[in-house]
């Protein structure tokens, strides 16, 4: 036992170097991409695993149509990044193979699809390793429901919390097990500062902060202090708290919901809240999410690869209504807003005013590619 517990302690030495190191890298502030200066603007699309390839061969061919001029100016180029599947990466033993991050980090934005992470063992899940090697430190996940009041935009922080140490605990056998969470000023500060930067410019007048501060005194009490003080410089708006398991009973308060505006979190609060949201929203299919940095980023559906619809032989049954999502949040972060625009009001329209098509997961609803023809059928039918 007194082994363990001096491996254990060496091994946690390390953990805090490192982890100290990265919070002076962060201090160390990069400028971000300009993308209107880019010629060509490289978007690199990863299928990923299960029903990826195929949501993502739909996002694709939006792409082609909205991005038309531009790909064949060559002012946008589109590559192609394969090899990033579960199989591959057991093989090799590694979360992201070494090409693949060498792809990923020629390329200045990423569409992908879902990644399966392994159960037990020790790698790392894909998302975490690809939002710490390019440093996507702001999870943006928007919810929208009109008909009830709700607009919200949840700022998950990417980089750190829970999962940033996810495969590097401490166990010792029949005895115990150890996980890590950890919170850095610089860390919180950037979050709070991209969430309270999109209220300003949104019109936006309140920023909720959700933690569990008042039993994660060191990590959370941080996070929240941090997040207030950032906020001196936003005078205009109202910061609030409040406590991850009274936040998730509120997104179902339907008294009081659609009150909230924009919220910051940690990194797990944000991971399982957004979801909650995106179920309220009418699924994990139907929201898109974005991963941000100041030198990359990456846009993805919320859901997972779906193994169950793969082994039900209902693959191409899967809803791509959420990486569309994506792929519009997309197109607004490199600044084609026109075309962002033309696919959100065509989606809109595919997913609540008009809903001619459903995908339900299963043979009693439309095909993904019947779902995709129904998109670009409305994207070729707008006036003008």
């Amino acid at each position: 036992m007194t082994e363990s517990i001096r491996l254990a302690t060496l091994h946690f030495q390390v953990l805090l170097e490192e982890q100290l190191a990265r919070a002076a890298a962060i201090e160390q502030r990069s400028e971000r991409v300009d993308y209107a200066s880019l010629r060509p603007l490289v978007i690199g699309v990863i299928g990923g695993d299960g029903i990826g390839p195929i949501i993502v061969k739909e996002a694709r061919r939006l792409l082609d149509v909205l991005l038309k001029n531009e790909l064949a100016s060559g002012d946008i180029e589109i590559r192609d990044i394969v090899g990033l599947t579960l199989e591959r990466r057991k093989a090799l033993g590694q979360s992201i193979p070494e090409d693949i991050l060498a792809a990923v980090k020629r390329c200045h934005v990423l569409l992908k699809g879902p990644t399966e992470t392994p159960k037990g063992g020790t790698m790392e899940s894909a998302n975490v390793t690809l939002r710490r090697e390019l440093d996507l430190y702001a999870n943006v996940r928007p919810v929208r429901v009109p008909e009830e009041g709700i607009d919200w935009t949840f700022f998950r922080e990417n980089t750190e919390g829970e999962y940033v140490l996810g495969s590097a605990g401490i166990a010792i056998p029949g005895k115990l097990a150890v996980d890590f969470k950890v919170t850095t000023d610089a860390g919180t500060a950037r979050i709070a500062r991209a969430a309270l930067e999109y209220a300003r410019a949104n019109g936006r007048t309140q920023v909720a902060v959700v933690t569990k501060a008042n039993i994660m005194k060191k990590t959370d009490g941080q996070f929240s202090r941090i997040v207030h003080e950032t906020a001196a410089d936003y005078p205009e708006i109202e910061v609030t708290d409040w406590y991850v398991d009274i936040m998730a009973a509120n997104l179902i308060n339907r008294d009081i919901r659609s009150r909230f505006q924009v919220f910051v979190m940690p990194n797990l609060y944000g991971d399982i809240l957004t979801d909650e949201a995106a179920q309220i929203q009418g699924g994990v299919g139907t929201a898109g999410s974005a991963n941000l940095g100041d030198g990359y980023a990456m846009f993805e559906a919320i859901h997972g690869s779906a193994p169950r619809l793969i082994a039900d032989g209902l693959a191409a049954y899967c809803n791509p209504a959420s990486l569309f999502r994506a792929v519009e949040m997309m197109l607004r972060h490199i600044g084609r807003t026109k075309a962002a625009l033309r696919l959100a009001q065509a989606l809109d329209v595919c997913l609540e005013s008009e809903r001619r098509l459903v995908v339900s997961g299963d043979r009693n609803g439309a095909t993904c590619a019947e779902f995709s023809d129904y998109v670009l059928r409305t994207l070729s039918n707008e006036p003008g």
